[in-house]
């Protein structure tokens, strides 16, 4: 069987090709650019072809089908980049992965305390000689409450890492755990918004969670809250953080995500106009931490994400169309009861 892996990456992803090619017994077609209608044809013959986090479009998907490709299975948790829809419409099969939870979730506790020690101003102050106190001095942990905003895998393992701080913890998320319960305390979203010093978002991309953090819902949080975002940039409305950095209701801001950061993050820009002008604002605000999606980015889960994208195909899974399907039955069937 082979398998096209595109946006395919010498430097990191290669060792783990190898490796679970030759476990599995599969063929990988290395293809280093980014899906498109014009290399398509370097699937030929493919049963799948594993991908990364670039726009995959209906022209693409019909190519890889006219090129007799079966199953698209990206390298990543979320999906959104790609159309889903068209993915259903030429009968094709479409997964994601899962990775090592401790990536995200340490990545996540570390801007957290890199957030409330304000180490962004202690660094850069230090790089030019200026190791004075005033405008530097933090906050410890066991005098905050931490928000957990979503207890999927990740959220409680953030929750675990937390619980040794001594802080209050305080979750939201619509399908409660019992191990989260071993850490923090279940409330509403909106008591969460209320009552935290720090909240942290771990919830995918999706119309539940577009904006949630909204000049509404900021109004109801405590002044000076710190934000951290480790999920989708898409749940964070990125201008009504700016203005609510900037009147200091929002004390900081630690985001490994932004808004329309597709075509931005995992490139070389140095001297270049980026054209995002939201991010160049918060780039340079002394409060706020800007990461390029890096949460995920250890050895373990570089080799998870491989290792799935290949076992999915292989093995036929294609559980997020059948999903998406399942939903959208739901959802007709509710149209149908009104």
């Amino acid at each position: 069987m082979k398998i096209a892996a595109y946006s395919y990456r010498d430097f990191d992803e290669a060792k783990y090709f190898e490796k679970f090619s030759a476990r599995y017994g599969v063929e990988i077609i290395p293809v280093r650019e980014a899906p498109g209608v014009e290399n398509a044809v370097l699937a030929a013959g493919c049963r799948g072809v594993s991908i990364l986090t670039t726009p995959v479009t209906e022209e693409v998907i019909r190519a890889w089908k006219e090129q007799g490709v079966e199953h698209i299975s990206t390298r990543t948790v979320g999906y959104d980049h790609v159309d889903v829809e068209a993915v259903r419409k030429y009968g094709m099969a479409l997964s994601n992965v899962t990775y090592s939870t401790g990536s995200v979730a340490d990545y996540t506790v570390m801007l957290i305390l890199m957030a409330v020690r304000r180490m962004k101003s202690i660094i850069k102050r230090a790089e030019g000689m200026d190791y004075s106190l005033p405008g530097n001095i933090g906050r410890e942990m066991k005098d905050l409450t931490v928000g957990v905003v979503g207890t999927g895998k990740i959220g409680i393992h953030v929750m675990r890492n937390l619980s040794g701080f001594g802080c209050r913890i305080l979750a939201s998320s619509p399908h409660e755990k019992e191990e989260a319960r071993q850490y923090g305390t279940y409330c509403s979203l909106e008591q969460l918004f209320r009552d935290s010093d720090v909240i942290t978002f771990h919830v995918p991309a999706g119309n539940d969670t577009f904006h949630m953090v909204n000049r509404e819902t900021i109004a109801a949080m405590k002044d000076r809250v710190v934000l951290v975002n480790t999920a989708r940039g898409s749940v964070i409305d990125t201008r009504a953080l700016i203005e609510a950095l900037e009147s200091k209701k929002v004390g900081a801001a630690a985001l490994d995500v932004i808004e329309h950061e597709i075509g931005i993050y995992y490139g070389d820009y140095k001297y270049q106009v980026i054209g995002h002008r939201e991010m160049s604002i918060l780039k340079d605000m002394p409060n706020v931490l800007m990461l390029p999606h890096m949460a995920f980015y250890t050895e373990n889960a570089i080799s998870d994400m491989v290792e799935n994208s290949i076992l999915h195909i292989l093995k036929g899974d294609g559980s997020l169309v059948q999903a998406a399907a399942v939903r959208e039955e739901e959802r007709n069937r509710a149209d149908g009861n009104r």
